[in-house]
């Protein structure tokens, strides 16, 4: 059998990019890589604006779109790694878009200006004791 030459980009690790969810992990978007799975599975994660397989490996430049949650985040991948470092490395694998920064803070302004329906009633839920009370009263003008 000849030795034939086998391509750069056939070889692991060599330029042909990195599996998305170890990258999505690797750049601590998820806890784990089975969490990372699971968003990549139900289309939470896109690359290109298409959904992808597990498999699909994430190169330099792509544009990668992760929603946790109802956080979307828009980024753009400036570095690859399959190992899991500190925060700040992993930051510098990816810059994230500025339409996507202005999104999140339009979400967060709007959830602070939210407000809370049950915020509205005073005194809140009625305890055992105030429940107890009530009970008497009702049943005093009931006979």
């Amino acid at each position: 059998m000849p030795n034939r030459p086998v391509p750069d980009d056939a070889l692991p690790g060599a330029g042909g990019g990195v599996r998305i969810d170890k990258w999505l992990w690797a750049a601590r978007f998820f806890r784990t890589r089975s969490l990372a799975q699971q968003a990549i599975e139900k289309g939470r994660v896109l690359v290109a604006g298409e959904r992808v397989k597990l498999a699909r490996p994430v190169r330099i430049g792509d544009e990668v779109s992760v929603r946790i949650d109802d956080v979307e985040r828009t980024v753009r991948v400036l570095g690859l790694s399959e190992t899991r470092g500190p925060a700040p490395v992993a930051q510098a694998l990816y810059r994230e878009s500025d339409e996507s920064i202005a999104r999140r803070a339009g979400r967060r302004e709007a959830r602070r200006l939210y407000a809370e329906p049950a915020a509205a009633i005073e005194g809140g839920r009625p305890t055992k004791r105030d429940r107890r009370r009530l009970g008497r009263v009702g049943a005093a003008e009931g006979q």
